[in-house]
């Protein structure tokens, strides 16, 4: 497969979800992505329980890391920072997702690393920003879903307020940096200069909030949470209780109503007068989910999957389980196997996306410093200079 990035280099401090996440997707397109990693431990995601293929070599860590090579180097010695400015001559983005106030600090902004590499760009991932008064703060994702109102809308309405059940913000975060990533090598091949690039969670998880962001903003209405998981302002479009489970139809349009109550076996609902316009089928949403609860209760759901797959917006609700074991998953490409040193068939999930309708490859995360001499000897570094930066702990 001829992948786009093929040939760029990209030197990442990163660690745990949000940042190895976003540059997961350059390795995948084929850019050689480096992990700088500490001498000792490495990526804290590494040590992340509860499964393991040996110590120190988490499954959580496979999530993140396929593709890509590992060096370890202490940036806070002279030496490492030698072997930075070396590396980074050879490099098109350094990135990381350290705490606002540690870039500049170990000296991975642009302006410290410019004179080395007048091109390079410099990607910065932080919980708040580097520049104001949060720098110094760490955070995570669960912090961000907390603060950014997105607790509040999620859950029923008489729970308590309910964080997602993974770690979304990471993983936008992450894309939205290498999406600004991308966008700043483009104009660096045009124009020869390079930049910094920032993206924090706040803000990330802030610009998330999208439709009812701007209702508040432009009307003051406030989003809340509605029973069943159901849209804010649209219905029926929620959980339905089948006799065995629950499935989730989604009949946005009117289009979709009308064939929502005619594949149900009720025409008579489209011109009950309750539920005649979309207006009034709000207006007694509460009424209209009794009625469906109704119908839906008699039959499990396959049945309802059967009878309206293909004609209107439905999906089974799934637990994890059933959901990787689907044979859709398996006829569409969705999980992949690589080759792990303690694994010869390590199942994990495919890239999302497609190149001329393939799903782009994959190999199995490095073990820490697996690349380490590969790398140095590739910079320039004679095998005495390696295994002396070894001995005193610089790699």
């Amino acid at each position: 497969m001829r992948l786009p990035l093929a040939g760029y280099r990209i030197l990442s401090a990163e660690q745990y979800g949000a940042g190895p996440y976003g540059t997961l997707f350059l390795a995948q397109l084929g850019a050689e992505v480096i992990k700088i990693e500490t001498p000792r431990g490495g990526d804290t995601a590494r040590h992340v329980g509860p499964h393991f293929l040996r110590e120190g070599e988490s499954l959580f860590f496979q999530s993140f890391n396929l593709n890509k090579k590992s060096l370890t180097l202490d940036l806070n010695s002279a030496d490492g920072q030698a072997i930075l400015h070396r590396l980074v001559g050879t490099s098109h983005a350094v990135v990381n997702n350290l705490r606002g106030d540690l870039p500049e600090r170990i000296g991975l902004t642009y302006q410290a690393l410019a004179a080395h590499n007048p091109a390079i760009v410099c990607a910065h991932l932080s919980a708040y920003g580097r520049d104001n008064a949060r720098a110094r703060w760490p955070g995570y994702d669960y912090l961000m879903q907390a603060e950014a109102g997105f607790m509040p809308l999620t859950g029923e309405p008489d729970g308590p307020p309910a964080r997602f059940g993974l770690s979304m913000v990471d993983f936008m975060t992450g894309t939205m940096m290498s999406v600004g990533l991308l966008a700043a090598l483009l104009d660096a091949q045009r124009t020869g200069q390079g930049r910094d690039i920032d993206v924090d969670l706040l803000s990330a998880a802030v610009h998330q909030t999208t439709y009812p962001a701007v209702w508040y903003l432009n009307e003051g209405d406030v989003t809340t949470r509605v029973a069943r998981s159901a849209h804010p302002s649209v219905t029926p479009s929620q959980m339905f209780r089948a006799a065995d489970g629950w499935v989730f139809v989604m009949a946005q349009l009117p289009k979709f109503w009308d064939v929502l109550v005619e594949r149900i076996g009720r025409p008579d609902l489209g011109t009950d007068a309750r539920f005649a316009t979309p207006a009034v089928r709000l207006a007694n949403r509460d009424t209209l989910t009794q009625v469906l609860d109704a119908v839906f209760g008699t039959q499990p759901v396959a049945h309802w999957i059967e009878r309206l797959a293909g004609h209107l917006p439905v999906a089974p609700v799934l637990d994890l389980a059933q959901a990787l074991d689907s044979p859709f998953l398996a006829t569409t490409g969705m999980i992949d196997t690589v080759v792990h040193p303690d694994r010869d068939a390590l199942r994990v999930l495919a890239n999302p996306i497609r190149l001329d309708g393939e799903r782009l490859p994959a190999r199995a995360a490095p073990l820490l410093g697996a690349d380490g001499d590969a790398v140095l000897a590739d910079a320039g570094f004679g095998a005495d200079e390696i295994a002396d930066f070894r001995a005193r702990g610089v790699i």
